[in-house]
């Protein structure tokens, strides 16, 4: 894999300072967060952190070997870099953070049923929910679509929670208040469904509440 470094003061970091646009930086930090948000909201279970998922782990541990001389250089964990001001790992723990405690409020989660709303190859989209939760997906690297439309229970959503917001190193796109409702269509009144319509730009994810009675 590639991996990107700055040198400062003979000690190689990786491109995480903030304010350093980074094309290839930006990319890993919107997948990371994509990818742990559909592990957790299809989770049948545990949702578990494990050696390599940590927030600032180094390259690579090489404990003290006759190959590298004995060396403890890379036998540790960079710990630190989360709580570091000047770097983007705190950015990614806070959506963490923020996706666990959103699931953590609903009882038994891991016990409620997946159902898939919408899943599209062409436009790498994927949606489904879980309970009251609507979990969205665009995965396409460069495609950001306006009024993506899906079928989803007729009523009113709020968004939850936006991988693209700027506290979780996101860009700001997405209006997290506004209230979305869905879209009336005869050919799915029997089924109460609508079309809920959203904007979606390029590698993010979102979760919509649904609310009962508009509370």
């Amino acid at each position: 894999k590639t991996v990107i470094f700055r040198l400062i003061d003979d000690k190689m970091y990786w491109h995480m300072m903030k304010g350093d646009d980074n094309a290839a930086v930006n990319r890993g930090i919107a997948m990371h967060k994509m990818i742990r948000l559909v592990t957790l909201a299809t989770i049948n279970g545990g949702y578990l952190n494990f050696m390599g998922n940590e927030f600032g782990h180094p390259e690579w541990i090489d404990f003290p070997r006759e190959g590298n001389g004995w060396s403890y250089k890379y036998a540790r964990r960079q710990w630190d870099l989360v709580d570091r001001e000047e770097l983007r790992y705190g950015e990614l723990n806070a959506f963490d953070n923020a996706m666990i405690e959103l699931v953590s409020d609903i009882y038994d989660f891991q016990a409620l049923p997946v159902e898939k709303l919408w899943d599209k190859d062409d436009d790498q989209v994927l949606a489904f929910k879980r309970g009251d939760l609507v979990f969205v997906f665009n995965w396409a690297p460069f495609k950001s679509y306006t009024d993506y439309g899906f079928l989803a229970p007729e009523g009113e959503y709020e968004v939850v929670l936006s991988s693209d917001n700027k506290k979780f190193g996101g860009f700001g796109n997405i209006d997290e208040g506004i209230r979305h409702f869905t879209q009336h269509d005869e050919l799915y009144a029997d089924d109460h469904k609508g079309w809920l319509k959203l904007y979606l730009p390029a590698r993010t994810c979102q979760v919509l509440r649904y609310r009962h009675n508009n509370k």
